[in-house]
């Protein structure tokens, strides 16, 4: 299963730490037979409200396949961590194709009509 998370990290930590618990948050999810594709460091980013007193926090993304236990384990991770202020984790769902239904003769020929009547609209000024 395909995931993407993205946690948010106090804003007072120097960029070193930020990177250091991403990190740890890469091994987790590896320990826990879950590969990597994408992680993203999206910087400091003013927040909606007030989370722990702050209101700005350093953001990161990352995208991740694995089971049920990495997502544990990461999400565990994320509570025991004081620097993780929020964290949300989300399945990615593979993108369902909308087929076109072709258009029955009926409705053609009805949408043809109202295209090849006369407009008899006045205008504002008359």
């Amino acid at each position: 299963m395909n995931y993407e998370s993205t946690f948010i990290v106090s804003p007072e930590l120097a960029a070193e730490k930020i990177e250091e618990i991403t990190a740890k948050a890469i091994k987790t999810v590896e320990t826990s037979k879950g590969t990597i594709k994408t992680v993203q460091q999206l910087g400091k980013k003013r927040l909606s409200y007030f989370i722990n007193k702050f209101r700005e926090g350093s953001y990161v993304y990352m995208e991740f396949s694995g089971n049920g236990e990495a997502i544990n384990a990461l999400e565990n991770f994320f509570k025991f961590n004081d620097s993780v202020i929020r964290f949300l984790t989300i399945k990615i769902e593979k993108k369902k194709v909308v087929k076109e239904q072709p258009v029955s003769t009926e409705e053609s020929q009805i949408t043809e009509a109202k295209q090849n009547e006369p407009t008899t609209e006045q205008s504002p000024l008359a």
